[in-house]
């Protein structure tokens, strides 16, 4: 009898957790973060590069994000990249040095924030339950296959159906704390 793979399945919503708090990290909060610029394209050399791999960035203050460019000639698409990134930033350029002020949130641009995190956590759980199906449809082609008694099917299926249970969990818990984190003034 062979028995479904259960770490496929814990492997694959862990990934989906792990790219939810990628884009949390991503949600503008008051205070500055790296992670903030890092999905940050930049045009440069004839091709889209990460913004880390043209500079360094870093966070001086606070309320303050910096981008030491490397090559002088990057540093107006850097800025042009931030600029037109849509997280509301408006960067001042001294020498190869691209200084991020992070403005202060409005309780408007909050709520469209909660928002957008409440859109990525539904995400989160649309591709936990994915891996669910996936996991459940595996167990009955096997039960059908004569590979598995109705008995382990039923045992599996409950199986799969926690660890569903406990990655939910998670990803509530983390867009609790994100979404705190976003109204905290």
């Amino acid at each position: 009898m062979a028995d479904p793979d259960l770490d496929d399945l814990q492997r694959r919503m862990n990934g989906a957790l792990e790219v939810l708090r990628q884009e949390f990290a991503g949600l503008r909060t008051g205070r500055a973060s790296a992670s903030l610029l890092e999905p940050l394209n930049v045009d440069v050399y004839g091709t889209q590069m990460p913004i880390n791999q043209v500079g360094t960035i870093s966070v001086p203050e606070p309320r303050m994000l910096t981008v030491q460019v490397w090559d002088k000639s990057a540093v107006s698409s850097v800025e042009k990249a931030i600029r037109d990134s849509g997280l509301g930033l408006n960067p001042a350029v001294d020498g190869q040095l691209v200084r991020v002020p992070i403005p202060e949130l409005t309780e408007e641009r909050r709520v469209e924030l909660a928002k957008i995190a409440n859109k990525y956590a539904e995400q989160a759980r649309i591709a936990v339950r994915h891996v669910r199906r996936d996991g459940m449809e595996t167990l009955k082609k096997m039960e059908k296959d004569g590979e598995m008694s109705q008995d382990d099917h039923h045992l599996w299926g409950e199986e799969i159906q926690q660890l569903t249970d406990d990655m939910v969990a998670k990803i509530d818990e983390s867009l609790v704390t994100k979404d705190a984190e976003i109204k905290q003034v």
